[in-house]
């Protein structure tokens, strides 16, 4: 299985992230899969590549030109893959993944996994979605995310097409034996 990993390009994030991060490369690996992500050579996209590296699991990186500086990209990749636009890019990691799996992050982050769940909502993909909850840094999310459903801004059923998952054994459990989002939307894939 080709897995996705979005995550935190920063090196500024505490170390703890970065461990849980190379643990699930390395057990990503182990279980026989390759791993897609963005190319960057720092935060949680590099430790979680170093952790596949480590393992001798394949890698695919996919960056845009314009991030292509001194450093900033993994240089072990086994496949690398230039882009013009972010856009691009995304589609790109979209096309190649079996599954995505979405690490704690910025911006970048969130925009990647809510274009995910938006078009696997609209049934544009039936791929499993699983949020890493590291340390709990995905709670807040998940509350907004709740908040917005009592509210009837997002549909009850959106919230059970992912998985929210607090340890790697978890997530690639969840990624591992997922079944059709669509047929089973009342069941809760939450995991704690």
């Amino acid at each position: 299985m080709v897995i996705c990993v979005y995550g935190a390009s920063s090196d500024r994030i505490d170390d703890k992230y970065k461990i849980m991060a190379e643990e699930l490369g390395r057990e990503l690996a182990e279980r026989g899969h390759s791993l897609v992500f963005g190319g960057g050579a720092a935060g949680l996209m590099g430790a979680t590549a170093r952790g596949v590296c480590e393992k001798g699991g394949k890698i695919i990186g996919v960056t845009p030109n314009f991030l292509n500086v001194d450093g900033a990209l993994f240089d072990k990749c086994d496949e690398e893959i230039r882009t013009d636009t972010m856009r691009q890019r995304k589609q790109i990691m979209e096309d190649r993944s079996d599954a995505f799996i979405v690490t704690p992050g910025g911006i970048g982050t969130y925009e990647e996994f809510f274009e995910m769940l938006t078009t696997k909502q609209l049934a544009v993909h039936n791929k499993p979605i699983v949020v890493f909850n590291m340390y709990g840094f995905y709670e807040p999310l998940l509350e907004m995310i709740k908040y917005a459903v009592k509210n009837k801004f997002i549909s009850e059923r959106t919230i059970n097409l992912f998985g929210f998952c607090d340890n790697v054994k978890d997530v690639l459990d969840y990624v591992e034996n997922y079944k059709d989002g669509f047929s089973d939307v009342e069941e809760t894939r939450f995991v704690k």
